[in-house]
């Protein structure tokens, strides 16, 4: 598996890391390998969110979003 070397992380950063990789019970390695993989796979996420939206006839109106958040509620 390849490795990845980053240098000059502010202090500040690397300080939330510790205490972010501390809650979720994980290494500082293995909380960034988390991160990595949760922001490309959100964006891939947002990419086909925007390519869909792009092929639509007519944009969608507030009132089909209310409709589609409402829909499954009491």
């Amino acid at each position: 598996m390849p490795t990845l070397t980053i240098r000059n992380v502010p202090e500040t950063v690397v300080k939330s890391l510790k205490e972010a990789a501390q809650r979720h019970g994980n290494s500082m390695e293995q909380e960034v390998r988390d991160m990595l993989v949760h922001k490309l796979s959100r964006q891939e996420l947002l990419d086909a969110i925007r390519a869909s939206w792009a092929e639509q006839t007519r944009p969608t109106t507030p009132e089909e979003i209310e409709e589609w958040i409402n829909q499954g509620r009491p």
